[in-house]
This record gives structure tokens, C-alpha cells and sequence, in this order.
């Protein structure tokens, strides 16, 4: 008599469970990375004072942020030569002690982005003798 081996029926495999693993590792890794670099900018506004700091400043300086662009006292200047112009104005006369300075920045209109205010921001923060102060 012959043996016959007995043929097994195979299951079908059940991908369910198999996409909901995968699906589960995908929703962890994209909630667990980071994709860009946040930076703080720190902001500091011009309504509250403090009491005898204007006596041992000099003059302040005035910067306006507009839409079309950044005028500094009046006279237009690019954000490129913004650096630039602010260590000529602040700047001591020679002989003389350097005193801090404030730069009171207003942006005016609706026109003006964030972008364009952190950009402005990152310039000017690089000048450690200013003081700087942004109107709401």
C-alpha cells in the first residue's frame, strides 16, 4: 500500500494585523522626529520701562519696518547694510566711553511678516551695545 503524504492546506496570511504595526511604527517616528531647528528670538516690548535706564543711554535710534522695506531715522537702508550703518551710529567719538544705545523698532502696517521682523531681528541682535525694544 502505497503512503501518501498527507498535503496540508496553508492559511492565508492575515495582513491586518501586519498594517496596523506598520502603520503604528510610522506615526511614531514622524511624531518623534524633528524635521527643522526651532530657534527663540527674544522679544522685548516697548511698554514697559525701566525707572533711570534712559539717563545712561545715548540718543535712541528709530527703525521702522514697513512691507517695502526698513528705513533707519528716516533714511532708507537695506537689510544688508543694516549692521553696518547701526555701528556707525552708535559708534563713540573717540576719547569717549561707549554707552549703549536703543533701537526702538516699529513695524507698521499689516503688510509686514514675521519673517521679515525675525530677519530684522537676527541682524540687529548681533550688535551687543544695543538695546533693543519693539513696539507692539
Amino acid at each position: 500500500m502505497p503512503v501518501r503524504a498527507s498535503a496540508r492546506r496553508r492559511r492565508a496570511l492575515s495582513m491586518t494585523s501586519l498594517i496596523d504595526v506598520i502603520f503604528l511604527l510610522l506615526l511614531f517616528f514622524m511624531l518623534s522626529s524633528t524635521f527643522t531647528r526651532f530657534a527663540e528670538i527674544r522679544l522685548d516690548t516697548g511698554a514697559g520701562g525701566r525707572v533711570g535706564s534712559a539717563a545712561a543711554e545715548g540718543p535712541p535710534l528709530f527703525l521702522r519696518l514697513t512691507g517695502d522695506g526698513i528705513s533707519l531715522n528716516g533714511s532708507d537702508v537695506a537689510l544688508e547694510a543694516l549692521a553696518e550703518r547701526l555701528r556707525e551710529l552708535t559708534a563713540p567719538p573717540e576719547g569717549t566711553e561707549s554707552m549703549p544705545t536703543s533701537l526702538i523698532v516699529d513695524p507698521v502696517g499689516e503688510e509686514v511678516t514675521s519673517q521679515q521682523l525675525v530677519d530684522l531681528l537676527i541682524v540687529v541682535r548681533a550688535l551687543p551695545e544695543l538695546r533693543v525694544r519693539v513696539l507692539e
